[in-house]
């Protein structure tokens, strides 16, 4: 995973060095570690006292940054720090190349985690964190502060720093031992259920209701707030009545928490490092996309994604257009198992949904002549209208999975609790709104002239003339004001990735 330098810089060592035998090299099979010597001319470079008491610190608190510190071989490098004073030629020799590379290996993990989200997510188009690890040693050996030049390789968007947080927060829990709570009906207030006193247990060790000497099974107002703030923090509706998500959530034990922060620790390590100066960033588990300008959240709107089987996929990519009254080309998935079979079952099928087909020279089918054989070679076209599923505007870029943010014709979905609803794209909420902010032309295309479109029917691409980024992303824990918040799984992702990660 590791990627191979552009240039090897040239590291001078400085005090009192000792030779590198390139044997010494051989057993970590380590291309860039071999580089990284040959650049300091099989010289010892870590003389210094204070970059290597620097180093270790790093390394020994790399579990705050949801790593492994096991992995960097701690309890070794802190024995050959301590008699370093007495150490022979070769044991300084062997403790340098150690020190080089338990340190190579954790700014590649800082950098860009410790997986290749590529080898294991197709629906996954983010660019690599690239990073020239050598170049960045060297940079640090002759910066005045080594820490300073580590701290600056890890993330520094707000989530990542709340998930650093949440890791303290869940690991000042004591562990739990509660049995899985299991109720046959919903409960409501003043409901009397035996499970009541174990779901009271829940609340107070989750510090969202307050030690009580004696607990009941009468579900009463106390409990019925404190389980309101319990939903809110897990995204659930949070009015009171304790269901199944609510139950599903309750469920959840210390340990299961802590690996689904440590799943997105790593997640946020392969997400881009710069997000841009002015960007939409969408959370997918969480329902919602955020305009930022210049670290300041200007817009916030609610979202659709796809459900599990068509999942939104993660991606980075830059605006183009606003499209309004747009068509619908209907794409191969959908049209495979969605409208080819609703036109077989119903000939109506096309009419009913203001469908166009046409051949492969582009010359329109009628629905008389369309053939079940030739189904899968036509092109199908929704054409732009209030029944459009595209709704009435479309934000479109670049992306190999021809996806986009849209209006809907379905805007009462906004109203419910989980909207993994779609077919992979990502519908939007209040979509006008946010057309007239991106367009950023007041003269031009101010909110009277975007209706005045809308109405005449006729599609209407607008470039957008400013850089706006577009984050596609995927988290579901953080914290706030010391509140560690989480959202439902909804495709099953962070215990598959926590047992890849292999802790």
């Amino acid at each position: 995973m590791a990627p191979i330098p552009t240039s090897i810089p040239v590291i001078l060592a400085v005090g009192k060095v000792v030779t590198i035998d390139s044997l010494l090299l051989k057993p970590f099979h380590s291309k860039v570690l071999e580089e990284f010597y040959l650049a300091a001319g099989y010289k010892s470079v870590w003389q210094s006292n204070k970059n290597r008491a620097t180093i270790l610190e790093q390394l020994s608190n790399s579990d705050d940054e949801g790593l492994n510190s096991d992995n960097y071989k701690v309890n070794i490098l802190k024995k050959f720090e301590k008699k370093y004073a007495t150490l022979k030629d070769k044991e300084r020799a062997s403790y340098d190349v150690l020190l080089t590379h338990c340190l190579q290996k954790y700014i590649l993990h800082l950098s860009n985690g410790q997986l290749n989200p590529r080898n294991y997510y197709r629906d996954w188009d983010l660019k690599e964190n690239a990073i020239d690890i050598n170049k960045t040693i060297a940079l640090m050996l002759k910066s005045d502060s080594v820490q300073y030049k580590i701290e600056q390789l890890k993330p520094n968007y707000i989530v990542y720093k709340s998930l650093k947080k949440a890791l303290k927060i869940i690991n000042s829990f004591p562990n739990d031992d509660f049995k899985a709570i299991e109720i046959a009906n919903k409960i409501v207030l003043n409901d009397t259920n035996p499970s009541l006193i174990e779901i009271k247990k829940r609340l107070i060790y989750w510090k969202q209701m307050k030690p009580i000497d004696s607990l009941s099974s009468i579900y009463d107002s106390i409990t019925k707030e404190a389980m309101k703030k319990f939903q809110i923090r897990h995204g659930l509706a949070a009015d009171g009545i304790i269901g199944k998500g609510t139950v599903e959530a309750l469920n959840f034990s210390k340990r299961k928490r802590k690996e689904q922060i440590l799943a997105n620790l790593e997640r946020w390590r392969w997400f881009p490092k710069q997000m841009g100066k002015e960007y939409i960033i969408v959370n997918i588990p969480d329902y919602k996309l955020i305009l930022v300008k210049n670290n300041d959240t200007l817009r916030t709107h609610k979202v659709i994604v796809g459900r599990a089987k068509r999942a939104t996929p993660v991606l980075s990519s830059r605006l183009s257009n606003v499209i309004l009254n747009p068509t619908w080309t209907v794409p191969p998935t959908i049209l495979r198992e969605d409208v080819i079979p609703s036109i077989s079952r119903n000939r109506n099928y096309l009419a009913q949904t203001n469908m166009k087909v046409y051949d492969s020279n582009g010359n329109e089918v009628s629905f008389n002549n369309w053939k079940l054989s030739n189904a899968k070679g036509y092109r199908y076209v929704q054409t732009p209208g209030t029944f459009n599923s595209l709704g009435m505007v479309k934000f479109s870029f670049p992306n190999r999975f021809s996806i986009y943010l849209h209006d809907t014709n379905h805007r009462d979905f906004f109203g419910k609790q989980k909207r993994s609803l779609s077919s992979g794209c990502v519908r939007v909420e209040n979509p006008l709104k946010l057309a007239q902010y991106l367009l950023a032309d007041e003269a031009n295309w101010n909110i009277e002239r975007i209706t005045e479109t809308l109405k005449n029917g006729k599609t209407k691409a607008i470039k957008i003339n400013n850089e706006v980024n577009v984050h596609v992303l995927y988290w579901t824990a953080w914290s706030e004001n010391n509140t560690l918040i989480f959202r439902d799984d909804i495709y099953n992702l962070d215990a598959d990735l926590f047992q890849k990660l292999g802790r």
